[in-house]
């Protein structure tokens, strides 16, 4: 009986890069690697918009650790792709090129829409069939995905260039947590998200559904805390948190149980970031589920 096909996808976010491998058995994926570093490469990019080298060095070599896994399960079908970081970033060709010959194989940029279509088929994955009107919600390191569908099919998907590393460095440098700080994040952030409400009107979606990164973050802290339950998050439970986050004043002292140590230093601008769209959605009294 011939071996199963194995599968490589490599992600290479704005906050972290990842490796999965896969087998396919039987119709059915079955991870066999999961790979992930933190390197912020969102944080890399100088005034200019260009990557600096230092970045691009640690970035590179991520891909080299990732590229000794590759060779040693010797998977027949490698995707690789980046998102908004090196959509932004002016030199991401030099960049492109060397990862690409560190991984042999292409590195597709993708773009927003296609990023928010691809989020909402992964989300969809690990739901039940229905007819239910989702709206989906992802905040990376230097964008966010809102993407509105029905079952498996995306109606409208968008991503807006709002994230926790790029607002955590824009709006909390000094690595000080305060509230004209915290209000300006959110500020900020809505001004960036303002035509969500045109595009994802509240009478249009039955649910929302937060994928990955900070909106998973942020259900985890408060499930700890008693303050969400089943993965369900209320805005109280995020103004609990802005408590929280305030009442520390930086990451170096903010200490809640379910928060990884990797997530502390752009916590506050990822939680500007949801607090905005709970604003923006005029969805104060509503909740978003975490699935991924």
């Amino acid at each position: 009986m011939a071996n199963p096909a194995i599968y490589a996808v490599i992600d290479l976010g704005s906050n972290s890069f990842r490796l999965e491998l896969s087998s396919l058995e039987g119709g059915k994926l079955r991870r066999l690697v999961y790979l992930k570093e933190t390197l912020r490469l969102g944080a890399g990019l100088d005034e200019d918009k260009n990557l600096r080298p230092e970045a691009m060095r640690k970035a590179w070599a991520c891909l080299h650790r990732f590229a000794a896994t590759l060779l040693e399960h010797d998977p027949q079908h490698i995707t690789a792709i980046a998102t908004q970081t090196l959509r932004e970033a002016k030199n991401a060709t030099a960049f492109q090129t060397r990862a690409e010959a560190i991984l042999a194989c292409p590195l597709h940029i993708i773009s927003g829409r296609e990023e928010a279509r691809l989020i909402y088929l992964g989300v969809c994955s690990r739901l039940p069939a229905g007819k239910e009107r989702r709206l989906v919600i992802d905040i990376g390191g230097r964008s966010t995905e809102i993407i509105l569908g029905q079952g498996s099919v995306a109606a409208v998907a968008e991503s807006f260039p709002i994230g926790s590393v790029g607002l955590s460095q824009s709006c909390f440098a000094t690595g000080r947590w305060n509230a004209p700080s915290f209000a300006q994040g959110v500020a900020a952030a809505k001004a960036v998200l303002a035509p969500a409400l045109a595009l994802y009107p509240r009478a249009d979606w039955s649910v929302a559904y937060g994928s990955a990164g900070t909106t998973s973050a942020v259900a985890e802290v408060l499930e700890a805390a008693g303050r969400a339950k089943g993965g369900e998050v209320k805005r109280a439970g995020l103004l609990w948190l802005q408590e929280q986050v305030l009442a520390a004043g930086c990451a170096e002292n903010l200490a809640l149980p379910g928060l990884k140590e990797e997530r502390k230093p752009v916590l506050a601008g990822g939680l500007a970031v949801l607090l905005a769209l709970f604003e923006v959605l005029q969805s104060q009294s509503d909740t978003y589920k975490d699935v991924l």
